[in-house]
């Protein structure tokens, strides 16, 4: 198996995202080392079930091709090599660091990993027939734009699947409200010792879209038959939409 054929060349190892981007960079950068333990951590070890879940709704065709974007330690894509052994798997991400980690895993030979921005991504018109991400939307300057290049990747009838946090709603919101801004911060500084990190996963998640407006952006951008499950008292969300023929 092949990766797909790239259309710019691969972001260089010293490009530094601009704006919003830098203080993200820095932000995965610093937490690489701990970003697994904390994931369980904090979904009560849930993480790597919903990314096998992101894995199975993708559904990629025998000897097609899937991209996980914002790959991280490689959670999602290690899961998408495991289940379907006859597709080309790439796993892109812009922290160099979150790489290492994954190249570093068992299994990680199975997956072609890249460097790349999710705003720019190096890679053909409709290279990939299903494309994963977890964690990348609410940490983007340009929604639309980081979706329509996904779009643009993807071949028709392709399916994009999303793992996200999503802001708190219904009679629950304050009690979740009052666990993000607490507990969140305070997890990070006892397992990892970095409370700021935590404390921007918690601000970012409460002035995220809902998954409704996240849909309403999926479809004008042309996607077709969206849906979603939320996941550990609504503040986590797996996605899905389809490119329209």
């Amino acid at each position: 198996m092949s990766a797909p054929t790239a259309r710019v060349r691969e972001m260089a190892i010293d490009e530094v995202p601009q704006g919003k981007s830098v203080a993200v960079h820095g932000i995965f950068q610093g937490i690489a080392e701990y970003y697994d333990r904390m994931n369980r951590v904090m979904t009560l070890g849930r993480h790597r079930r919903w990314c096998r879940e992101v894995a199975e709704l993708a559904a990629p065709p025998a000897g097609g091709s899937l991209l996980d974007l914002a790959t991280g330690t490689g959670v999602i894509a290690l899961e998408a090599a495991h289940a379907y052994p006859t597709v080309t798997v790439t796993g892109a991400d812009f922290s160099e660091r979150m790489l290492e980690r994954a190249k570093a895993k068992p299994g990680a030979d199975a997956v072609h990993w890249q460097l790349a921005d999710a705003a720019d991504l190096p890679f053909g018109d409709e290279s990939f027939d299903a494309i994963t991400e977890g964690y990348l939307l609410r940490n983007v300057e340009d929604l639309e734009g980081v979706l329509r290049e996904q779009h643009r990747v993807l071949r028709r009838g392709g399916r994009i699947v999303i793992l996200e946090t999503s802001p708190p709603s219904g009679p629950a919101k304050p009690i979740v409200e009052w666990g993000l801004r607490t507990i969140v911060p305070l997890l990070g500084q006892v397992f990892s010792g970095d409370r700021s990190s935590y404390t921007y996963l918690e601000s970012s998640t409460r002035a995220f879209e809902s998954p409704g407006q996240v849909a309403d952006l999926l479809i004008r951008l042309g996607f077709r038959d969206i849906g979603w499950r939320k996941k550990f008292f609504g503040t986590n969300v797996i996605m899905w939409a389809t490119k329209a023929r």
